[in-house]
């Protein structure tokens, strides 16, 4: 590597987050912030790092998306048999973090983790690409398999199968949500001073308070 990356700095700019801005419930400031995300970042912006431990406490971490939010929570879907669908068979608990650099945003999301109903993930599966369909069946997610050959003979199986006839989704894939129990927002700020505004769900209410950058 012939660049020094401890040299790398960015000094962010943004608009200031203030306590007295904020709204009472999270949800309003993240579908505010999320909505800006789509349109700053494009098709990334419902990109999140999924965290996750395992039965031995050892943390695991990868990219996920985003694909619904209300009050009871934030929606991903996935194989259940993946390393990451038994990893919340025993801990279902999990971390999100958003990034959003044009806009210098980060928003941080811990809680509980349930399977969505049965009917939400057959709903969601069923507004899925063909290809993608096909994908749920042919990816056995996170198994070691001997070589890319392997997987493509398995997807040509596959569409074989299922030539002219709808696509059923497998009982092996479905959707998670994580259920909020704090939520952070940062706006990155000049001089590394940036602005932290969190929010925590005690007593089935939220609270917010500032913390220090």
């Amino acid at each position: 590597m012939t660049r020094n990356i401890a040299d790398i700095r960015r000094d962010y700019e943004g608009g200031r987050l203030e306590e007295g801005m904020v709204p009472a419930d999270p949800v309003v400031l993240f579908d505010e912030w999320l909505t800006l995300a789509l349109d700053a970042e494009g098709e990334d912006g419902n990109v999140m790092t999924l965290a996750t431990v395992d039965s031995q406490g050892l943390p695991h971490a990868r990219i996920v998306l985003l694909k619904g939010y209300d009050e009871r929570g934030l929606v991903f879907y996935t194989n259940y048999h993946s390393h990451k669908g038994s990893e919340l068979a025993n801990v279902p608990h999990a971390a999100l973090v958003f990034w959003w650099p044009s806009l210098g945003r980060q928003v941080r999301v811990e809680g509980s983790v349930e399977p969505v109903s049965d009917e939400e993930s057959d709903t969601y599966f069923d507004s899925r690409p063909r290809a993608s369909q096909l994908g749920a069946w042919v990816a056995t997610q996170s198994v070691v398999i001997p070589d890319r050959h392997w997987i493509e003979e398995r997807q040509h199986r596959f569409e074989q199968a299922y030539e002219g006839q709808d696509i059923p989704r497998p009982g092996h894939w479905g959707g998670y949500r994580v259920v909020p129990e704090m939520i952070e927002f940062w706006q990155g700020q000049p001089s590394r001073l940036h602005d932290r505004i969190r929010y925590e769900y005690r007593d089935e209410t939220w609270r917010s308070f500032r913390l220090a950058p």
